[in-house]
């Protein structure tokens, strides 16, 4: 196969084409989303468990119960100490920001445009730029405690290689393993959503009702057991905190929207986006699929 013939051809771009310190972020920000469910689920549990235990019909269940309430405590000073939550937003940031920046850099998005001799600099200055804004919300960079990375670690090869191809395969690629990838991502999470919801709203509705059954029975003045009904309302509540910590309905809104937006945005670029307006189409998609996005929908378009 001639050299001019190997540069046409189609290129598959994948996350572990993109550099290190990507890596170290999203592997971060994995590990700190798992303590942060962790801690909510145990403090949860430990709520609902204190009021299951002291209304058992022994001695023991006084202390069993302030035992539970008093982890619920330790579990809360542990979360507060670890920060996982915030650690996991901001390494969630982190890692997005710089996929962003690296398909941009390498399909020629803005303002990485082709005519452009200083690209590489410009990447490396402006991802910089927006790392630091991180850190100055108390994000870890992962260099501060590793060797640096050096310019060539941050420009992979395979963004340089992409970058190097022609118009339409720079299109192929970024349509089919950015857009498209993250088209149905946003997908598979609206699925996961609504799923969710459906269940917890299920599940509060049944200890809501049992819980009113039994209101009703004591104001007719059927002998029912109050301890119940406080149990089945501290439950109910740690269901609706649950969910409301995972905000499956917000999201579910959010990620429908954003799904709607790349499906536009994926017909023109199929259809009426040439190379002079490529730049700001991708441009335009890196911003519909950033986190920022995503948050600001949650917050006004519940």
């Amino acid at each position: 196969m001639t050299r001019s013939q190997d540069h046409t051809r189609s290129m598959v771009f994948r996350n572990s084409d993109l550099p290190g310190l990507f890596h170290r972020a999203d592997e971060t920000a994995v590990a700190r989303q798992r303590e942060a469910v962790q801690d909510t689920r145990l403090q949860l549990w430990l709520l609902v468990l204190g009021a299951l235990v002291f209304a058992l019909p022994f001695r023991a269940a006084g202390a069993l119960s302030a035992a539970a309430y008093a982890g619920v405590l330790w579990a809360t000073w542990r979360a507060s100490r670890r920060r996982a939550a915030s650690q996991w937003q901001l390494n969630r940031s982190a890692a997005e920001f710089i996929k962003s920046m690296c398909w941009r850099y390498a399909v020629h998005g803005t303002p990485f445009t082709a005519d452009r001799t200083d690209a590489d600099a410009e990447f490396l200055s402006r991802l910089e730029q927006g790392l630091a804004e991180l850190r100055k919300t108390g994000w870890s960079d992962p260099r501060t405690t590793e060797a640096p990375d050096s310019p060539s670690e941050l420009i992979t090869p395979a963004m340089r290689r992409l970058r190097e191809r022609p118009f339409q395969v720079r299109k192929e690629t970024y349509v089919r393993d950015r857009l498209i990838e993250q088209r149905n991502w946003y997908h598979r999470r609206t699925v996961v959503s609504r799923r969710a919801t459906t269940l917890w709203s299920a599940t509060i509705s049944l200890l809501t009702v049992a819980a009113l059954t039994l209101g009703v029975l004591r104001l007719l003045s059927v002998e029912s057991p109050s301890i119940t009904a406080a149990l089945l309302s501290a439950a109910a509540a740690a269901c609706v905190a649950w969910s409301e910590i995972r905000r499956h309905q917000p999201l579910i809104a959010a990620h429908s929207l954003v799904e709607e937006d790349l499906a536009a945005m994926h017909t023109a670029m199929e259809t009426t986006v040439g190379e002079d307006r490529w730049p700001a189409a991708v441009y335009e998609t890196e911003r519909i699929v950033s986190p920022q996005h995503t948050d600001w929908l949650v917050q006004h378009r519940r």
